[in-house]
């Protein structure tokens, strides 16, 4: 089967002072139709920066380079970051979607919750009469769990919960049956109960329109519940790439398992809590010649200041990319 999503060399610089700043580099990863895929790691790693390139969405400054293949019907691919803005704007919103983070401040606060989840629809279908985008408004935002919605059309989002913010901001987002759905961080400051559910209609909306998912979060128990393939990522590489079952059973990166050791278990009350040593590089920082990840890596040798990581097969789609042992 083809690949609905393919990234290959993608970098992401920013320019600053004269100097140009790689956020992302030069990283390779694919979503399949249908599948949930999973980006993982600390704030600052990129992973933010590889969503917004696919949407042609990064601030101005920040340049996307490599290639982002896209192939909706599973025939014809085309180079997102080839496209002019018109021709990208024909594709956002329709076939490829974005929750953003913080639902309250994506959301217009002057504009009421109907007009804005219909707005798309009124951009992408523009022979619909207007009975027939409020009609399907309507429908929509009662598969997302909005009760009430005819009233809730009429209502600013001042009005709303946090966890009602954000089903609105995944109706934007479904409101065209996008073939792909960026969800970046859309559980954060919820309440684990909240959380849960945006996780169970995420999953829903997977499974009963096949919209592939694209999965942010900096949190491992999340991209547990929700993923089938997980990327985990480390100042803008990738350290390690495969199933759910692969990188969780067998993390074979000392990046992945200082993440996984940062998980609270609710079997082992009273256990001190793992941590990795030190902090992600600001981006300003010279990265260095080896692995980026050595200076917080309890078991980096002498070569990984130097050498690059080379990347490992472990079996299946299981990869990680470290020096290993000599």
């Amino acid at each position: 089967m083809d690949n609905l999503l393919e990234a290959r060399a993608l970098s992401v610089k920013i320019q600053k002072d004269k100097r140009s700043l790689a956020a992302v580099d030069s990283i390779n990863f694919s979503i399949a139709p249908g599948g949930i895929t999973g980006i993982v790691g600390e704030s600052g790693c990129g992973k933010t920066l590889t969503a917004l390139s696919i949407t042609g969405l990064l601030p101005v400054g920040v340049n996307a380079s490599g290639k982002i293949l896209f192939s909706p019907d599973g025939k014809e691919k085309r180079d997102l970051l080839s496209l002019d803005d018109n021709e990208l704007c024909k594709i956002r919103g329709k076939e490829i979607s974005m929750i953003f983070q913080e639902p309250f401040s994506s959301l217009n606060p002057l504009k009421k919750i109907g007009a804005q989840i219909t707005e798309s629809l009124e951009i992408h279908s523009s022979n619909n009469s207007f009975k027939e985008n409020r009609d399907k408004c309507i429908s929509l935002m009662e598969k997302m769990g909005l009760e009430g919605a005819e009233k809730l059309m009429e209502v600013y989002p001042s009005m709303l919960s946090g966890g009602m913010c954000q089903r609105v901001m995944i109706a934007i987002a479904m409101i065209n049956n996008p073939r792909l759905l960026i969800a970046d961080e859309p559980a954060t400051a919820l309440d684990e109960k909240t959380q849960d559910q945006i996780i169970d209609l995420l999953k829903k909306i997977n499974k009963d329109y096949n919209t592939a998912i694209l999965f942010i979060s900096h949190d491992l128990g999340l991209i547990k519940k929700i993923c089938g393939q997980v990327l985990v990522m480390y100042a803008g590489r990738i350290m390690e790439s495969g199933s759910i079952d692969e990188v969780f059973n067998n993390p074979a990166h000392a990046y992945t398992k200082g993440l996984l050791g940062c998980i609270p278990d609710k079997n082992q009350k009273g256990k001190k809590l793992a941590a990795i040593p030190g902090n992600v590089p600001a981006i300003e920082d010279e990265k260095p010649a080896g692995c980026v990840f050595w200076p917080r890596c309890g078991k980096a040798a002498e070569s990984c200041k130097n050498e690059a990581p080379k990347e490992l097969f472990l079996g299946g789609t299981h990869y990680a990319y470290c020096i290993g042992d000599e």
